[in-house]
């Protein structure tokens, strides 16, 4: 974390205090690994980090807003898939590498973040606006990154004029965020990782390009 790390009452933490903030985020983090979100008590968040409940309330009002500091932390790791996209090559054999690319990218992160995710999704399925913007900040800038390529491809006669660059990045992301969310579930129709990325890679590649890859 960077800049001043407050308590609940306004206070700077002090070096000491930001370490056992930073500690009891972590085991926040592991344990929504292992046990439902709601399941997850403030009292066995403090014993796991060998501590009191009162410490845990002197830098979190509850365990909704701990979390929401972790869903914060990762939503600017999100940057990452955004970074994928921008600037990269649609065209020729390059597009098929950034279309992989972006593939593994979504993959990855939601393997690391996978149980703060399912966090962020269930409470933006509640219509909780908070969890739903932090889950927009990490997917609008992947696509609106997927969309300036679409019309730039669109600028040199490469795509159909009449698609909505919108609506294509909007659609691919969509997708590679459920994939993404899904993915222990694949295996229960007998997909393996090895087959999923190249598939997957493909249906991006067609989409913002219209044309099979050249690899």
């Amino acid at each position: 974390m960077t800049g001043q790390v407050r308590t609940v009452d306004g206070r700077v933490a002090g070096r000491r205090g930001q370490a056992t903030r930073q500690k009891l985020l972590d085991c926040l983090s592991e344990m929504l690994s292992s046990s439902p979100y709601r399941d997850v008590k403030v009292i066995d968040v403090a014993r796991k980090a060998g501590t009191s409940p009162a410490t845990f309330y002197q830098y979190f009002p509850d365990v909704e807003g701990a979390v929401l500091e972790l869903a914060e932390e990762m939503a600017k790791e999100g940057a990452e898939l955004t970074e994928l996209v921008s600037g990269r090559s649609w065209v020729g054999k390059a597009a098929w590498q950034t279309s992989v690319q972006l593939v593994e990218g979504f993959l990855d992160f939601w393997r690391r973040h996978d149980a703060i995710l399912r966090v962020v999704d269930l409470g933006a399925a509640e219509g909780d606006k908070r969890f739903y913007k932090i889950r927009m900040k990490i997917l609008t800038s992947v696509t609106n990154s997927l969309a300036d390529a679409v019309k730039d491809l669109q600028s040199k006669g490469k795509v159909d004029k009449d698609v909505s660059p919108a609506a294509v990045a909007g659609s691919l992301v969509a997708m590679l965020a459920a994939v993404a969310a899904h993915q222990k579930g694949f295996t229960t129709w007998g997909v393996k990782q090895a087959e999923l990325k190249p598939n997957l890679a493909l249906l991006v590649h067609l989409g913002i390009t219209e044309k099979k890859p050249i690899k």
